[in-house]
């Protein structure tokens, strides 16, 4: 195995010089130039590639954080929307409720209306009917006064015919009255 040290004749003096490595200055020109090839190439890479990707994931994380806010705002209005119909509903469901109520007034109205409209119907057929009946009454009332005044003078015919005098006729006549008596012919 070499030592690690070497040692490194130098050209014109004739001094050695001692190589840590075996690293000359050849191979760290070449070390230089490759670390600054590869700062300029991570540099343009950084331009061409880095930054747009930067810009690309900036990007993105502002519309998520858009949408997130967006969604947020959503979620508010969401809220305020159903709060909002809720009450509507709430409202609807007491204006239905006092639509029937209303309803049911006038179904109660109509109701006493129809009654107190057959009442006085009811009322009138049976005035109408008290009417008949009296009139019923009076017609049969005429036609057995007719009668009696007919059976009245058949029977004084037959007085007269038998010769009676008038006091017997008179006295026929008062006694067939009293047999039929008033109330009879009236009612």
């Amino acid at each position: 195995m070499e030592p690690l040290w070497n040692a490194v004749l130098l050209s014109d003096t004739g001094e050695t010089m001692e190589r840590l490595f075996d690293l000359d200055f050849q191979l760290l020109h070449d070390a230089a130039w490759s670390a600054l090839a590869v700062f300029i190439l991570f540099l343009a890479m950084s331009y061409l590639l880095f930054n747009p990707i930067r810009e690309l994931l900036e990007k993105r994380q502002a519309r998520i954080r858009e949408d997130l806010s967006s969604a947020a705002k959503d979620k508010e209005e969401a809220a305020s929307l159903k709060t909002e119909y809720e009450g509507k509903l709430r409202d609807v469901e007491k204006e239905t409720e006092a639509i029937l109520s209303e309803a049911r007034k006038k179904a109660q109205a109509n109701e006493h209306r129809i009654v107190d409209e057959a009442k006085e119907e009811a009322s009138r057929i049976i005035r109408q009917a008290e009417e008949e009946a009296k009139l019923e009454k009076q017609k049969a009332y005429d036609e057995m006064k007719n009668e009696m005044i007919q059976i009245a003078s058949l029977m004084a015919g037959k007085v007269v015919k038998a010769s009676i005098d008038t006091t017997i006729q008179d006295s026929l006549v008062e006694e067939t009255l009293k047999e039929i008596g008033e109330t009879t012919w009236q009612s």
